[in-house]
């Protein structure tokens, strides 16, 4: 299988551990992921998917959880798990170049959870297959 979507997993281990997450303003709760470009390895993708949708910066330290068949458009996702440069903050709100420019709300979502109806139905699954893979 080859990935055509690069999507960094950001945790954070408090009382629970706790997967980033942010609401998009059209399409509701989603995890950050992007299209990988010609010639760029799935790891890179993630780390410039990051930057370019929360404003966070990731070390080259990445860990690939998988690859999975989303059952969207075709899709195939490759996951990473990024570790941030600077701890981030509870919640944040940054303004991506998407799309003309959109505000997205990040905040942290138990991992242990499970996701509200306020999640697009692909994220709720891609959920799953991280939980499977970082939980065991």
């Amino acid at each position: 299988m080859c990935p055509t979507k690069a999507c960094p997993v950001v945790l954070r281990y408090a009382d629970e551990i706790e997967i980033l997450v942010f609401e998009h303003p059209l399409v509701g709760i989603q995890l950050v992921k992007g299209t990988i470009e010609p010639g760029e390895s799935p790891g890179r993708a993630a780390l410039r998917e990051l930057a370019e949708e929360s404003g966070l910066v990731a070390t080259d330290k990445l860990q690939a959880l998988g690859v999975w068949e989303s059952g969207f458009n075709g899709q195939v996702w490759s996951f990473h798990l990024c570790e941030v440069v600077a701890p981030p903050s509870d919640s944040w709100v940054f303004r991506t170049g998407d799309d003309g420019g959109l505000d997205f709300r990040f905040f942290w979502h138990p991992l242990a959870s499970e996701p509200s109806s306020d999640w697009h139905w692909v994220y709720r699954s891609a959920l799953a297959f991280i939980r499977h893979r970082v939980q065991g």
